[in-house]
Order: C-alpha cells, then sequence, then structure tokens
C-alpha cells in the first residue's frame, strides 16, 4: 500500500495512474450523462382555454364641448348694461348596443309647485348602461321648460344627446 502512495507523488507513476484510469473517467461521465437525462421529470404542457368570442363589439365615442361666454351690450333707459349668455356643456355619446327599455319609476310628491319632475333615463358610464333615477328639480327661470336626454339610432349606432333647460 505503502508503494502505491509513493508511486503516485513521483510525476512518472502519476502519470501511468492518469492513463490507467482515463478509461474508468471517461465511462463514469458517459453513464452520468445518460443517467440524467433519464431522470428528467415529465414535461406538461398547460395552456388556458380560448377566451370567448365577444358578443357584440362596442365602441363608445365621447366628445365635450365647453360652454361659450359672450357679453353683448344692452340699453336699458338710459343705462349701458351687459348681458352674459352662454351655451350649455354638451357631450355626445355613441355606442353601438342598444339602450334598454325605460324603467318604471314612482314619481314621488312635488316639493313646490316651482319643482319640474325630471324622468329618469339611461346613460353610457364605465362602458356599460346605467340608469339615472328621476328627481324633482327647480328651473334655472321661471319660463324654463326641461328637454329630455334622449338615444339615437344612427346606422348601426345610437346617439346620446343630454337633457338641458330651454
Amino acid at each position: 500500500m505503502r508503494k502505491k502512495f509513493l508511486s503516485l507523488l513521483f510525476p512518472s507513476a502519476s502519470a501511468r495512474a492518469v492513463r490507467q484510469f482515463a478509461p474508468v473517467f471517461a465511462c463514469c461521465s458517459i453513464l452520468g450523462l445518460f443517467a440524467g437525462c433519464a431522470t428528467e421529470p415529465e414535461s406538461h404542457t398547460l395552456s388556458a382555454p380560448p377566451p370567448p368570442t365577444p358578443t357584440r363589439a362596442m365602441t363608445t365615442t365621447t366628445t365635450t364641448t365647453t360652454p361659450v361666454v359672450t357679453t353683448t351690450p344692452a340699453v336699458v333707459v338710459g343705462n349701458t348694461a351687459y348681458v352674459t349668455t352662454s351655451t350649455p356643456v354638451v357631450s355626445t355619446t355613441v355606442v353601438t348596443q342598444a339602450p334598454p327599455a325605460l324603467q318604471q319609476e314612482v314619481v314621488l310628491a312635488q316639493p313646490s309647485p316651482q319643482h319640474v319632475w325630471i324622468p329618469g333615463f339611461w346613460t353610457w358610464r364605465n362602458n356599460q348602461y346605467e340608469w339615472m333615477a328621476g328627481h324633482w328639480e327647480l328651473p334655472p327661470n321661471s319660463g324654463s321648460v326641461w328637454v329630455a336626454p334622449r338615444w339615437e339610432q344612427q346606422g348601426n349606432a345610437y346617439k346620446f344627446y343630454e337633457g338641458y333647460w330651454n
């Protein structure tokens, strides 16, 4: 045993040992490579099912115009006054899905003879129709008339016109 150990310490002996064990190292390496391939876990491919086809395409277009304030001089019996007029804010919504039928509402008691009932209507918010409940409201002027909001069909789309006081 001591003789073998001493022979490994000397260069000629170590070179001979490397030559003797080289085929053994090569065989073990090849066996280890093949053993690694054999122990590879099975592969499973999982995928989610495809999303359902959309039932109806929705396109929403909203444009808003800001009020235009104009000041015009007016003559009031020897006095010059300025009258300010403005156009209401107008928002246009176009949707490809028809609005639902109007809902039945219970009209509550009129708070005063000046109040006007504003009926409920469907509006478009967050990519869906939303019901806006009817309510009593005071007109801005004594002669004002409420023009109700409405949906109008234009081809395959529906355009919403907001209500306003006229």
